[in-house]
This record gives C-alpha cells, structure tokens and sequence, in this order.
C-alpha cells in the first residue's frame, strides 16, 4: 500500500464513521487523490463505505449495519446531545430534551425519528398517550459515545445547522 494510502486508512480506522469532506479537511491530501484511495481501500475491503442520513460514511471493516448507522448520527453534535441527556437523566419526555438540549421541539423530532430507525431510541407512551423518550440499547450506546468523538469542523457544520434551524423557527 502507498504511503497516501496508509494515511488514509489509518485516519479512517482512527476516526470511525468519518465522512469524506470531514476527511479530506483532516488530512493534508487533495480531494482528488483521496477520493482516488478510497475508491480503492474500499474495492479491495479494507475500507466499508455507506450513505446513512445524506452523507457519506467511511468505517474500517468489523463494524456491524447498527454500528455503523449508530457512529453516524454519534458524530452529529446535536444528536449526541440528546443521546447523552437520555443517558445522564434517564427516559425523559420530548419538552424535557428539547429544553436540556437547547433546540426546537421539531429539531428534536428529526434527531429522535434518525434514532428511531437506528434502534437507540424508543418512544413509550403512557395510558394517557404521554411519549417518554428511552435509550434502546444503554450499554451499546454507551460505549459507541466514548469511541466516538467528533471533529471540530464537524461539530461547526453541526452548530451551523442548529442556527439555520432556530432562524427558520422563528
């Protein structure tokens, strides 16, 4: 493998679930050369390559479909937030994580229906028809939060979204 090429692979194996943009920012490679190697890291199997949740996600190989969906909404800040203020405070209702997180109630919806369909988050509701958010899978979700922590510029294009979503719901 080429020294290019191991660079690569070694910030994918480093930074799980990492997108490309994300890594041709972290790396001091032009995008045509490592979208280039990455092609190839993945058509040889060293590389796993997935669209989850518009964006696309790069996993060194080992990491099962939960995890992978699960490590890319992870390194979404917002989500992490939410993932993070069920773990802290227990099953908690949407008004509830949505005033912890500091986001809109529909923001909160989007990041608890990506969760949903991940399987870390349920919503139970009660015999008054109240949703209670609770973590699916805590001690899985757990230890993909502490493998998991996201870029700096990845957590600024996560707060840029947030600001364009508050200006939109006012």
């Amino acid at each position: 493998m080429t020294e290019t090429r191991v660079l690569i692979a070694n910030e994918i194996e480093g930074t799980p679930g990492i997108h490309f943009n994300e890594l041709v920012r972290e790396l001091p490679v032009a995008p045509g050369q490592v979208q280039y190697h990455v092609r190839d890291l993945v058509d040889t199997g060293r590389v796993v390559r997935e669209e989850l949740f518009g964006r696309t996600h790069y996993y060194p190989p080992g990491y099962d479909a939960f995890d992978r969906a699960a490590v890319a909404l992870i390194r979404r800040e917002t989500t992490r937030e939410v993932l993070v203020t069920l773990i802290e405070d227990g099953p908690l209702g949407p008004a509830t994580v949505a005033d912890e997180v500091g986001i809109a109630r529909s923001t909160l919806e989007h990041h608890v229906d990506n969760l949903g369909e991940v399987g870390l988050v349920e919503k139970r509701r009660d015999a008054h028809n109240r949703v209670t958010l609770v973590l699916a899978a805590p001690e899985r979700t757990g230890e993909l939060l502490s493998d998991v922590t996201p870029t700096m510029p990845a957590r600024l294009v996560d707060r840029f979204t947030l600001l364009v979503d508050e200006l939109l719901a006012e």
